[in-house]
């Protein structure tokens, strides 16, 4: 079984990865192993590939903010009910990126409408 993130570890994880919005250079191993592990992203074999997909796209008008706000959806794991093996853990994770979706700037740069984001912020 999958161990649920403790209130810490969702503290550090939405912090960091707040910050690596700003500037993906602030994005440590607590922030990147959330996100790689998340639905949407992939690993780009490591921390630093991460980091310098990211760092690319920043510079060319796309950003991580943006896809958070995009694979916000999937990251909510609803296929996960009670009882059912890891609900806890599932249900954590959809904490943690509900809490980075409350604290982002709220401009969409994604297609899902409005209502679809404001109600994956309200989940937190």
């Amino acid at each position: 079984m999958l161990t649920p993130y403790t209130p810490r570890q969702q503290v550090l994880i939405v912090n960091n990865v707040l910050k690596a919005c700003i500037s993906i250079e602030a994005l440590n191993k607590t922030g990147y192993n959330f996100l790689y592990q998340a639905q949407g992203f992939i690993a780009h074999y490591n921390l630093h590939g991460f980091r310098e997909h990211y760092g690319y796209y920043q510079r060319n008008g796309n950003n991580l903010r943006a896809d958070i706000l995009c694979n916000a959806g999937p990251n909510m794991w609803r296929n996960f009910h009670p009882g059912d093996v890891d609900y806890d853990y599932y249900k954590s994770k959809a904490g943690v990126y509900s809490m980075i979706l409350n604290r982002l700037d709220p401009r969409p740069n994604c297609e899902w409408p409005d209502a679809e984001l404001h109600k994956f912020r309200m989940l937190g």
